[in-house]
């Protein structure tokens, strides 16, 4: 009877392990971080959930989006967004081009938004004109 029992326990401390685990490798956090380790783009966000910030990187600078939600012509949809970053140092080496292509993909997810960058990045876009 003890034999069967401890076999029942050590299965369910296996099961428990591997979700772990299975979790772990499936976690959108981990999947953000390894991205901008490698200087890839990943846009993190819960478009359900509107009061959520977004965040994503891209060529290695980690970006963080504020989502407000308003009323359109038809319905209530998200219609600015307010883009920054917390470390201005990354953003050396990063073009007008390569802010019109994260402006891009966050319009595909929200076609209603108007981006708004914060400083510095506000201003480098502007004199860029």
């Amino acid at each position: 009877m003890m034999v069967i029992l401890f076999r029942l326990m050590l299965f369910l401390a296996l099961l428990i392990v591997a979700y772990s685990i299975i979790k772990y490798f499936f976690q959108p956090l981990r999947k953000l971080e390894k991205a901008h380790r490698h200087n890839q783009f990943f846009f993190l966000d819960d478009q359900k959930d509107v009061r959520k910030n977004f965040s994503l990187t891209y060529k290695g600078v980690m970006f963080e989006g504020e989502k407000y939600m308003g009323a359109t012509d038809t319905s209530f949809d998200i219609i600015t967004i307010y883009v920054w970053t917390n470390d201005y140092n990354a953003l050396q080496g990063l073009m007008r081009e390569d802010f019109q292509f994260i402006e891009d993909d966050i319009r595909i997810r929200y076609p209603e938004a108007a981006v708004e960058w914060k400083s510095p990045i506000k201003e480098f876009l502007r004199d860029q004109k």
